[in-house]
């Protein structure tokens, strides 16, 4: 089968787009034919050697993967040849084929394409969780959303609606993104690219602050963005997009009782109970119309590298995906 995979840590260039060994499902796997991957920030950390956790080498890609049942293991009871599934794993989704523990399978429903449910697995438990679970939001709080028409932010603007915030402040870096945005639902937009952007968010919030700030851009910006804290305010840090990790004094959060709290998704995949309660309720959210998730982009497997450029420019809106 054709995979596409690196064999050394650099930029986009060590993606290689060749051939591999087909997987053989194992008693409890499934093995899917791939109709669509995800492509995310965390590809890009793992093929950079930057990600949480280190990432050996040779690594196949991707996190996300949606397709079609070709064959079960032995001892599979809920999924048959032919069925539409979606699943998050730990990686090798940049691949026609792959061996999926049945556990973390889910059916994708008729009316959602491949390509959409892709784009609902990591991105879409991550707003959940940033916001619900770590970020504690509350109805008629006021939530702070960076890179708003991304991945992540464009769900996480909807999802802030629907758990009843107060007041949406949406960032991004132009004003096609920011348009975006409010569509989406936000009802407050700030160019972060332009200067006085932190000003604007305390002018918004009447000089009180925001109560959740969703952060995965790092360095100045996180700095920054702990300036538009509320008192009891908490500021979620989920990635650092810029590359460069924050420095800062934890003794100035004290003054005014406000937290950082950071967010890694395999810890909630760890919790079934847990991931499997959000994971249903986001997927009735999208088949009520209360959720619409944004492809800003579906490519051939063999341009993996030329979407992770595209990732990395951050001029792209929604969610980028690879078809095998």
């Amino acid at each position: 089968m054709k995979v596409v995979k690196f064999e050394e840590y650099g930029g986009p260039e060590v993606l290689h787009y060749t051939e591999s060994e087909q997987p053989k499902p194992k008693a409890h796997e499934v093995l899917i034919e791939v109709k669509a991957a995800g492509v995310n920030y965390a590809d890009t950390a793992r093929r950079e050697g930057k990600y949480v956790v280190p990432t050996e080498l040779p690594y196949i890609p991707g996190s996300e993967a949606a397709g079609i049942v070709v064959e079960t293991g032995a001892e599979v009871t809920r999924f048959k040849a032919g069925d539409r599934v979606v699943a998050l794993i730990e990686s090798s989704a940049y691949a026609e084929y792959a061996a999926i523990p049945e556990q973390v399978l889910t059916p994708v429903p008729e009316g959602v394409s491949f390509e959409e449910a892709v784009a609902l697995p990591l991105q879409g438990l991550s707003a959940y969780h940033i916001l619900k679970t770590m970020g504690r939001l509350e109805p008629g709080e006021t939530v702070l959303i960076h890179a708003a028409a991304g991945g992540v932010g464009t769900i996480a603007v909807q999802l802030a609606k629907l758990f009843g915030a107060g007041k949406i402040i949406a960032t991004a870096s132009t004003e096609e993104k920011l348009f975006h945005a409010e569509k989406m639902g936000a009802t407050h937009l700030v160019n972060y690219s332009e200067e006085g952007w932190v000003q604007r968010v305390k002018e918004i919030t009447e000089g009180k602050g925001v109560d959740v700030a969703l952060e995965m851009v790092g360095g100045t910006v996180f700095n920054e963005t702990l300036k538009t804290l509320a008192p009891f305010g908490r500021l979620v840090i989920f990635g650092a997009a810029s590359g460069e990790q924050a420095v800062f004094a934890p003794g100035q959060l004290m003054k005014r009782n406000q937290s950082v709290i950071g967010f890694f998704l395999p810890q909630i995949m760890r919790n079934q109970e847990l991931f499997q309660k959000s994971f249903q309720e986001l997927l009735e959210y999208m088949n009520n119309g209360q959720l619409k998730l944004t492809i800003g982009g579906a490519y051939p497997l063999e341009q993996a590298a030329d979407v992770h450029k595209l990732l990395q420019s951050r001029k792209t809106i929604g969610k980028l995906v690879l078809k095998p």
